[in-house]
């Protein structure tokens, strides 16, 4: 254990000063006690006299030791436990994630679990967020900061087809601080020879209903993730009977595809999630398990002592009352 206030321990050479106080008082008092016995007196408050008649004192001197070591700001290096690293939040912005079989409708919903999921994660944990249509834009840089990777969310807005692929290109992107120099087709055509390091602390949470309608190859992007230890986890979007979108006065029928959703995230021995519904959806955000890392950390145990010090003065006030109707009494 370390102190940073070191000098402040100084303050407990008082301490056998005030038991030699108390006992010298204790002593007087013993002493006039006796003196009224020999008359046949018996003193007011000689019930406080007997066994346990020091146990009030004693806790009140150990409660002012506990609170003159937080003063000296003790510090130990703890080992922690606590879930840290990089997530990428890809949404599918296309057309169809405006399907109303997800109330009220898909991306709508998707967005307001993303945010309840933002707001849920420690400071150690940075998020970021792509978009993806026909192709995927990092619209928020992996933050810290919720509000505004909230905000990042709120801006989203549907447009264009889907391109799976180029929504898992744009994460990796972010997650290894640009580091893949071709573009997600080139890439694709041979992804297991190429080598972006290793970001075993990231995660890809990719949001789509899985219909895709690009020539790059999602499963190949996947199996780069699982080149560079990152994992996706999936989450679909929508139902098997699917629903129609009008888009420009052109409707289309749009369904969702669990099966590709499944092999993504199999790639990369991460999870599928399905949600029919807005409230499935917010329940798999809080089923989502990052990884925990042990660390060993200088933590301050100042407020653990001053906590233990203030149960002990009040501990002693108890004991006091108890015996004697009086706060604290020798």
């Amino acid at each position: 254990m370390t102190f940073g206030i070191p000098w402040a321990l100084l303050a407990l050479l008082v301490l056998p000063v005030l038991v030699w106080v108390y006992r010298s008082a204790w002593r007087r008092a013993r002493a006039g006690r006796e003196s009224l016995a020999r008359t046949g007196l018996r003193p007011a408050g000689d019930a406080a006299s007997g066994r346990g008649q020091h146990g009030a004192p004693a806790l009140l001197l150990a409660s002012l030791a506990l609170l003159i070591v937080a003063s000296a700001a003790p510090a130990s290096t703890l080992t922690i436990t606590k879930p840290e690293g990089t997530v990428m939040l890809a949404f599918d912005v296309s057309n169809s994630m405006l399907a109303e079989d997800v109330k009220p409708h898909r991306l709508t919903a998707a967005k307001a679990a993303a945010k309840a999921f933002i707001a849920k994660q420690p400071a150690s944990v940075r998020i970021g967020l792509v978009a993806f249509s026909d192709t995927g834009i990092v619209t928020q840089p992996p933050s810290d900061d919720p509000v505004m990777v909230s905000q990042a969310v709120d801006r989203m807005t549907a447009r264009g087809g889907t391109s799976l692929g180029s929504g898992i290109f744009a994460a990796l992107q972010a997650i290894s601080g640009g580091k893949l120099q071709a573009d997600p087709e080139t890439l694709a055509k041979d992804p297991d020879s190429i080598d972006i390091g290793y970001y075993g602390s990231g995660r890809i949470v990719l949001l789509s209903d899985g219909q895709d309608s690009s020539r790059v190859d999602p499963l190949a992007m996947a199996r780069l993730a699982s080149v560079a230890g990152v994992r996706i986890d999936t989450v679909g979007l929508g139902t098997a009977q699917g629903a129609s979108v009008t888009i420009n006065g052109v409707t289309q029928q749009t369904q969702l595809d669990s099966r590709r959703l499944t092999d993504i995230a199999d790639a990369t021995n991460g999870a599928y999630h399905e949600a029919s519904d807005a409230a499935g959806l917010t329940a798999i955000y809080q089923n989502i398990k990052l990884t925990d890392t042990s660390r060993r950390e200088l933590t301050g145990l100042a407020p653990y002592f001053m906590i233990a010090g203030l149960l002990l003065a009040a501990a002693a006030a108890g004991v006091s009352l108890a015996r004697t109707g009086r706060v604290i009494s020798a």
